[in-house]
């Protein structure tokens, strides 16, 4: 058995539409499915990615009007990164950033990458990394029809970064259940944390690598609009997570079981310090009831919802999505 790497990664907006504008004409994501969270209907899931939305790129938001603002703290994801391809890109984005009054950093080194810090408009950690010189999983290709230069556009998911007080237990479930390798490590640019640990899976590389960060002090985050729901990893397929759902229950993790996405299937747990990860399988994608070239413009239902599109649409505030 082994994780491929990152697979997706669900966030929280408390504002459909800014989010939308933020992502897609901002960032130059493609959204690739608008659907709604299948554990309650009554709110918008969006997915972005590349160009047709390749596990590894999958950036999604759950849709929670009322959310408070996230409280950052341990026992958090703490910063997601988005892979460009090269240094030079990172300069591209710096001037973005200023033309368009998006909140960051200069350009900094982070474990061996350069890499920009920057936030969106609700306050999510981003960290947009380079993946010059970099080896291990590919990358995915940016939508050419994106507002973005194809050559500059994000290319998937980088490197998650965990935040826990205490890194020991979180450390074992990810060498010894799920099979990461410690890989490096490198001093954290905050006062008060401990080096940040490196640990990658699969072919390795910034698409497969998670760094945790232990930092005793801090308070628990109190998760809200701005902060992360939880990170997921690639599976080659429906037999692989079989695999998984017996692993994870054989160490006597609770975990959710296999559970139905219909663009992909999953399975749920937490580690120690309270993290929710999910395994997910590469397929089947998001273009088995969508025409590729019309992705996200209308809203996308699974089989098993859809004798419910009509109660569904009314509770939504129309979200409308053309690509320009």
């Amino acid at each position: 058995m082994n994780l491929k790497g990152i697979h997706h990664l669900s966030a929280i907006t408390a504002n459909a539409k800014n989010n939308l504008d933020f992502y897609t004409k901002i960032m130059g994501l493609r959204l690739v499915k608008k659907t709604v969270n299948q554990d309650d209907t009554s709110v918008y899931h969006l997915f972005y990615g590349d160009e047709r939305g390749n596990p590894g790129t999958e950036l999604t938001f759950f849709e929670i009007p009322m959310a408070a603002p996230n409280h950052p703290g341990a026992s958090s994801i703490s910063a997601t990164s988005l892979r460009v391809q090269d240094n030079e890109a990172l300069l591209y984005w710096k001037k973005r950033f200023e033309e368009h009054g998006v909140e960051h950093d200069e350009v900094a080194e982070r474990g061996g990458r350069d890499t920009i810090a920057f936030k969106d408009f609700e306050g999510q950690r981003l960290i947009l990394v380079s993946d010059e010189n970099n080896e291990g999983v590919p990358g995915g290709i940016p939508w050419e029809k994106a507002p973005v230069p194809q050559r500059h556009g994000v290319t998937g998911l980088g490197p998650i970064k965990l935040t826990v007080r205490d890194a020991a237990p979180t450390t074992k479930v990810l060498t010894d259940v799920m099979g990461f390798r410690k890989k490096d490590r490198y001093s954290s640019d905050q006062e008060g944390q401990s080096d940040i640990i490196v640990f990658e899976t699969g072919e390795g590389g910034s698409g497969a690598e998670i760094h945790l960060e232990e930092h005793p002090d801090l308070p628990f985050e109190r998760q809200g609009r701005g902060g992360v729901h939880h990170v997921a990893f690639r599976v080659e397929d429906l037999d692989e997570l079989e695999k998984w759902i017996q692993h994870i229950s054989y160490i006597g993790l609770p975990n959710s079981g296999f559970v139905e996405r219909y663009y992909f299937r999953s399975l749920y747990f937490r580690e120690p310090n309270g993290i929710l990860f999910e395994i997910a399988t590469d397929g089947p994608g998001f273009d088995g009831d969508e025409d590729l070239d019309h992705l996200g413009e209308s809203l996308a239902l699974p089989p098993y919802l859809e004798p419910q599109r009509e109660q569904i649409e009314a509770k939504l505030k129309p979200l409308d999505y053309k690509p320009e």
